[in-house]
C-alpha cells in the first residue's frame, strides 16, 4: 500500500463537495446530451431515448456505490493490520482512498452497468446495437458517483418512480411536459441528495 496524508479526506471535503456538485451538472449539461443526440442515430422515439440516459444514471450510482463499498472493505481489512493511530481507522482508510480513487476500476462498474441496462425491461434498444454506445456518459457517471462516496456525508441520486406525484423541490419539468399534470409519467434526469436533503434538481416530464 502505498503512505496516507492522515486529515487530508476531511480537509479537503468543502472543496472536493464543491468540485463534486459543479461536476454532476456538467454531465447533465454536456455529456448526457452529447448522448442524447448518439442515441437519437438509432432509436426515433425521444422518450426511450430519454428513459435510457436516465436508468443509466440510476445504475451507475448502483454500481459506484457497490465498488466503493468493497474497495473501503479491501482497504480497511489492510490498513487494519499495522493502524496505530493517532487518527481512527475510519479516517485513514478515507484518506487513502481520496489519495488513491485511481485504483478504482471504473470499466469493470461500466460492464456492470451495460448488463444490467440490457436486463431491464422499461428499456429496450435495436438489437444491432448495444449500450456501449453510451459508455463515456456511464464511465463519467461511475467516476463522480464513486468520488461522491468519499464525502462526509456522502452524496446519492433520489430514487424516482413513474407515476409518482411531481415534486417541485426534486424536479423541474421538461418542457415538453404537461404543467397541469400532478404525476411524473417518467425522469430524464436524477435529483442529487445530501442526507435526503436535494442540492440539486433532477428533470422529469409530467403527463395525464
Amino acid at each position: 500500500l502505498r503512505s496516507c496524508s492522515p486529515g487530508r479526506a476531511r480537509r479537503t471535503n468543502a472543496s472536493r463537495r464543491a468540485c463534486l456538485v459543479a461536476r454532476f451538472g456538467d454531465i447533465y449539461a454536456q455529456e448526457r446530451l452529447d448522448a442524447e443526440t448518439l442515441l437519437r442515430t438509432y432509436i426515433s422515439d425521444m422518450e426511450m431515448v430519454q428513459r435510457i440516459i436516465y436508468i443509466a444514471a440510476v445504475e451507475s450510482f448502483h454500481a459506484a456505490k457497490m465498488a466503493y463499498r468493497q474497495f473501503k472493505i479491501r482497504v480497511r481489512d489492510t490498513l487494519s493490520l499495522g493502524h496505530s493511530g493517532p487518527e481512527s481507522l475510519e479516517d485513514t482508510v478515507l484518506d487513502y482512498i481520496v489519495r488513491h480513487e485511481d485504483l478504482y476500476d471504473v470499466q469493470a462498474s461500466v460492464n456492470e452497468v451495460i448488463r444490467s441496462m440490457n436486463i431491464n425491461p422499461k428499456i429496450s434498444f435495436p438489437p444491432e446495437i448495444d449500450f456501449i454506445v453510451i459508455s463515456t456518459l456511464i464511465r463519467e457517471l461511475c467516476r463522480v458517483a464513486f468520488s461522491m462516496q468519499t464525502l462526509v456525508p456522502p452524496l446519492d441520486i433520489a430514487f424516482g418512480t413513474d407515476g409518482e406525484l411531481f415534486s417541485e423541490t426534486k424536479y423541474h419539468r421538461s418542457f415538453d411536459s404537461d404543467f397541469t399534470a400532478a404525476l411524473v409519467a417518467y425522469h430524464v434526469w436524477p435529483a442529487l441528495m445530501e442526507n435526503d436533503v436535494v442540492i440539486v434538481k433532477g428533470e422529469a416530464v409530467t403527463k395525464r
